[in-house]
């Protein structure tokens, strides 16, 4: 089995920032993108960042010089460093990676449950 945890979310502030985290275990022959989605109620699924493979980088708009996307050395885990926290960004967070499970294998998209993010004074 393919399994994808995240921790880091929680309340905070808004200015304030939030480390988000994601691991990824079990029968896995490599990696290909890893990434977070959000959604927040009443409104559409967001891709908020994704890295891949070789550390190419997207970023969404309403994000982009406050939120930092990196992933480990053995490329297993995906992290999401949020910064200048706003209100807006409230949302379930959830990461996601292309995993290959053998070398026959094509790469499956496998999520993780989400993690909530609330901005609030």
């Amino acid at each position: 089995q393919v399994q994808l945890v995240e921790s880091g979310g929680g309340l905070v502030q808004p200015g304030g920032s939030l480390r988000l985290s994601c691991v990824v275990s079990g029968s896995i022959f490599s990696i290909n993108a890893m990434g977070w989605y959000r959604q927040a109620p009443g409104k559409e699924r967001e891709l908020v960042a994704r890295i891949s493979s070789v550390g190419s980088t997207v970023y969404a708009d309403s994000v982009k010089g406050r939120f930092t996307i990196s992933r480990d050395g053995a490329k297993k885990s995906v992290h999401l460093q949020m910064n200048s926290l706003k209100p807006e960004d409230t949302a379930v967070y959830c990461c996601y990676a292309g995993v290959r499970r053998s070398r026959s294998a094509d790469g499956d998209d496998y999520w993780g449950q989400g993690t909530q993010v609330t901005v609030s004074s």
